[in-house]
């Protein structure tokens, strides 16, 4: 709602001419693609890695929480599998044993029977072992936040000992953007978003660098309605090329076609 006000305040300015891109708007950044990071598992926070303004990498770490119950709880898991383990591998070998002694008659059909639902248990409860090794590898992995993709981080919101409940978190820990690309918004009526079609090359320009973009989305619904008719928001999306730190909000000049 914010970005709307201010940019309710821009005009417009539209230079009809000869030249490719005719069309010149104020507007202003905004991120591409912005995510707001939270803990699926409660507990107390471990350690934090970031802090706002740092560039990170995809699969960096950026929280962990204390982990001592989680890795506990996988180890029993783990040690579940090797008794299922061992458990079907005797089943198997027990298995192998009665068929020998029913081939040979020595034994009832009945204990060939028993033999392969004492094997179908053991068989079963190695898939059980091995479902709860999962969830508990999924738990342990959620006891930490990883960032992923490439970006910089916009908000750090906990500290070393915070505790975290898992349903409680109306603000996020941690909160991270994708900054090698950059969205350029900037308003335009009904009469002139309707020239457009996404996918078209459009200019950006900020601090005295151009970039090369495309129009990225036109807006279906109205932001305001004014005097002028119904104000629509048109997106463009450029790449980085300059490595700057681009901030939401800075102004913009963009030249449509």
């Amino acid at each position: 709602m914010a970005i709307r006000k201010i940019l309710s305040t821009i005009v417009i300015l539209l230079t009809l001419s000869n030249y490719a891109f005719a069309v010149n708007v104020k507007g202003r950044l905004e991120w591409v693609n912005k995510i707001e990071m939270r803990v699926l598992e409660s507990g107390v926070v471990e350690k934090v890695t970031v802090n706002p303004g740092d560039r990170i990498k995809k699969g960096q770490l950026l929280l962990r929480m204390d982990q001592r119950e989680t890795a506990a709880k996988l180890l029993q898991a783990n040690a579940q599998i090797a008794k299922a383990d061992i458990g079907l591998a005797d089943a198997i070998r027990a298995l192998e044993r009665t068929q020998e002694l029913f081939d040979r008659g020595l034994i009832a059909e009945e204990e060939m029977k028993d033999a392969e639902l004492i094997l179908s248990a053991a068989e079963a409860d190695q898939q059980a072992a091995k479902a709860n090794q999962a969830a508990a590898q999924v738990s342990h992995e959620r006891t930490e936040l990883r960032s992923p993709f490439n970006g910089i981080v916009i908000s750090r919101n906990t500290f070393t000992g915070d505790v975290i409940y898992k349903t409680l978190q109306q603000t996020p820990l941690i909160s991270i953007a994708q900054n090698q690309q950059m969205l350029a918004r900037v308003l335009l009526t009904a009469g002139v978003i309707q020239k457009y079609k996404k996918g078209q090359v459009a200019k950006v320009a900020i601090r005295g660098k151009n970039y090369t973009g495309k129009i990225h989305s036109l807006g279906v619904e109205p932001v305001r309605i004014d005097m002028n008719g119904a104000v629509y928001e048109l997106d463009v999306i450029f790449n980085n090329t300059s490595h700057a730190l681009l901030r939401p909000a800075e102004s913009v000049l963009v030249s449509l076609p």
